[in-house]
């Protein structure tokens, strides 16, 4: 009898560890910036508490996020940046209509940015190009400086990449790739130890919040100037110029056009969410600097704006 027992339990057990995890309802792409893992998991744990459906996040590029989109893998995208994806917008968006985009969007703003003793000496882009005043970014000695661009995976540090072969300043700087937390760790010793530093930024972002920064000025966006290869092209960034201004930006949630006829409701959900730019910084402060998990924090976020999830879901 005992093993008998000891049989149906052991056999119990391998099927319990046999059975395949239930499947989540749906996956939101996680991407790999601050204010995106904020928001995917808010988005998470909203629709779970409005629609008792269970998602996975997933952290995913957003060219990869798009594909998923498309093939019925992936169904929400929390954040869409533009113009950084308007060909994946074009694309998917407007051509394919297998994606669609909510009509509510965060406003945003790209370009190069200067800690205070930087900006005494570098006011424009135009000074970039100057190796008599670019030589004060010099920290290795090779007489050229660096600049930090943005991390290797973003579409839009090859966008930067085209942008100092337009203006020029390609030429007399080297132009630094690296994980996001990496480059902000460096402003903040750059600030601390009054070390002048140039580095790609955008807003809503919490360096603002953090330190006096200062935004080089540049020409105002030109579009005839503005010509991005598709990014599925591997020369896409030798075949792109941009010597120009970014275009007035904006970020927007994208889901899945099928998802959306299957879960209307959660469709609505989505188009109501209505993150500030504020709101945005503060995620972004409490990821990177605060070093709160992203699951964490959304946790938080959820229980004290409960009335607002309400609403989203009227």
């Amino acid at each position: 009898m005992g093993r008998g027992r000891e049989f149906l339990c052991a056999a119990a057990l391998a099927l319990a560890v046999a059975a395949p995890a239930a499947a989540a309802d749906l996956v939101i792409a996680m991407p790999p910036w601050p204010s995106g893992q904020a928001a995917a998991n808010i988005l998470k744990l909203g629709i779970a508490k409005k629609f008792s459906l269970e998602a996975e996040v997933r952290e995913l590029g957003t060219l990869t996020a798009f594909i998923g989109l498309e093939k019925g893998e992936v169904d929400i995208q929390p954040e869409v940046w533009r113009p950084n994806f308007d060909e994946l917008v074009r694309k998917f968006v407007t051509e394919k209509g297998v994606v669609t985009l909510s009509e509510r969007a965060v406003p945003a703003w790209q370009g190069i940015c200067a800690t205070p003793e930087a900006a005494a000496t570098i006011k424009s882009v135009a000074d970039l190009g100057d190796p008599a005043k670019t030589k004060i970014l010099d920290t290795d000695g090779d007489g050229r400086g660096e600049m930090w661009i943005g991390a290797a995976e973003w579409l839009s540090t090859g966008i930067e990449r085209a942008r100092a072969a337009g203006y020029g300043y390609a030429a007399n700087l080297t132009l630094v790739e690296a994980k996001e937390e990496v480059a902000m760790a460096a402003v903040d010793a750059a600030i601390a130890t009054a070390r002048p530093m140039v580095f790609y930024c955008y807003a809503p972002h919490h360096v603002f919040k953090l330190h006096q920064i200062s935004r080089l000025e540049e020409p105002p966006h030109d579009p005839a100037k503005w010509k991005i290869a598709p990014p599925n092209d591997p020369l896409w960034v030798s075949k792109s110029s941009a010597a120009t201004a970014w275009d007035a930006g904006q970020f927007q949630i994208g889901y899945a056009t099928a998802f959306a006829k299957k879960h209307p409701e959660v469709a609505q959900f989505l188009q109501k969410v209505d993150f500030s730019p504020d709101e945005v910084t503060a995620m972004s402060y409490a990821l990177e600097v605060e070093r709160q998990a992203p699951a964490d924090y959304a946790r938080k976020w959820v229980e004290s704006h409960a009335e607002r999830i309400d609403g989203w879901a009227k």
